[in-house]
């Protein structure tokens, strides 16, 4: 038996696809056919909510209230807007309508712990931002697709033991083969793009206003999706290229904050990190682009000269792509701001590791660290 739209959505918010849930829930003829339903409105509520669109949520969960009070998840829900809000009063009076039907209720327990010890506007600002305020939402469970991919790395990682235990002659290539971190990335699924915001998403009120790229709705959407995806997997760089697009677009505010929150979670490439991923980005495409590139790790080979060493900072100019005595392709201001700063020998190449910045159109490199091979005499 095919399962309604409402399961469907069901097991699109345990798996964190929020958006798509809406989508589900707000498609056809289903706000008339659950139009009487409390678990449809709650639902559509909570994906909102964790979506960061708190206005349609409060919307649905009146809906839902007027349908059933009270329901403690409901009530959960309520309460945490009004938290988000810094309204603490009636925070806490829903917190206590809980609890007068749960006393354990864990949640508002530990909110109403949070309001007695933290509860100045200031504080509550915080937990906004940093999206810790998540740990007041109502719960989700465990997801599914999380579930699947440990599954999946506990076998590849029995499959990998059992090969290394068994085909020692092949130990050599298998120490070549690069591996993914196994460590989960962080949960993005709250800046996941809400219904409004793909309906709007270029900015309405641009007079007056110069973008560097001029994006349709759907080139600001494929953008935002791209940055996503290749955090997920692990690509910084490639992500941030797109961020960087859509902060210099005609993309909406609120796309563009949410862009500029992808990027607080990013991890700081390596020398082997960005090998791994094919991430390095060349000289010549920076150079065409500067603004695009803005924050992205690189790792630029050649020479160095003007050395300066200033206490605890070290300066100099790299020239790139110079370090076999042949063609400078770009000569690029490098600092390193603290130290211990390296010592380079300018008599021989080095490769340098470091986060490109733009001051006045000029590419500047805030080196992160050096490779030099030693010296081989002949």
């Amino acid at each position: 038996m095919s399962r309604s739209a409402l399961e469907k959505a069901h097991s699109l918010v345990r798996r964190r696809k929020f958006s798509h849930a809406i989508t589900l829930l707000e498609s056809g003829n289903n706000p008339d056919i659950y139009r009487e339903s409390f678990d449809y409105f709650l639902t559509a509520g909570i994906s909102c909510l964790y979506l960061g669109d708190t206005g349609s949520a409060s919307a649905y969960f009146q809906r839902a209230r007027h349908i059933r009070m009270t329901d403690p998840t409901l009530l959960c829900a309520q309460a945490v807007l009004f938290l988000r809000r810094g309204d603490m009063d009636r925070a806490i009076n829903y917190y206590l309508d809980i609890l007068d039907y749960d006393p354990k209720h864990k949640i508002a327990l530990d909110a109403m712990e949070f309001i007695r010890t933290h509860g100045t506007y200031e504080e509550v600002c915080k937990v906004v931002d940093s999206g810790e305020i998540e740990r007041f939402y109502p719960p989700l469970g465990l997801n599914p697709d999380v579930i699947k991919r440990i599954a999946l790395s506990a076998f590849a990682g029995i499959v990998l033991a059992f090969l290394l235990l068994n085909f020692g002659r092949f130990s050599r290539i298998a120490r070549d083969v690069h591996v993914p971190s196994s460590k989960p990335r962080a949960d993005l699924n709250a800046l996941f793009l809400s219904v409004d915001e793909m309906g709007n998403a270029r900015n309405q009120d641009s007079s007056g206003a110069a973008y560097k790229y001029v994006l349709t709705d759907s080139q600001i959407k494929k953008s935002f999706d791209l940055a996503m995806t290749h955090f997920q997997d692990y690509r910084e760089n490639a992500s941030l290229v797109e961020i960087n697009r859509l902060l210099n677009s005609n993309a909406s505010d609120s796309i563009k904050a949410k862009a500029r929150m992808i990027s607080t979670y990013f991890t700081e490439p390596t020398f082997d990190s960005l090998d791994d991923y094919g991430d390095n980005i060349a000289y010549s495409d920076v150079a065409r682009d500067p603004e695009l590139y803005i924050g992205c790790m690189v790792a630029w080979s050649g020479r160095v000269s003007n050395a300066i060493s200033e206490g605890v900072s070290y300066r100099c100019d790299l020239l790139v792509g110079y370090e076999n005595l042949v063609r400078v392709e770009g000569l690029v201001p490098l600092f390193f701001a603290e130290a211990p700063y390296p010592a380079i020998d300018s008599e021989r190449p080095v490769k340098v590791l470091g986060r490109i910045k733009v001051e006045n159109g000029k590419i500047l490199l805030d080196g992160r660290a050096i490779y030099q091979p030693v010296r081989r005499d002949n």
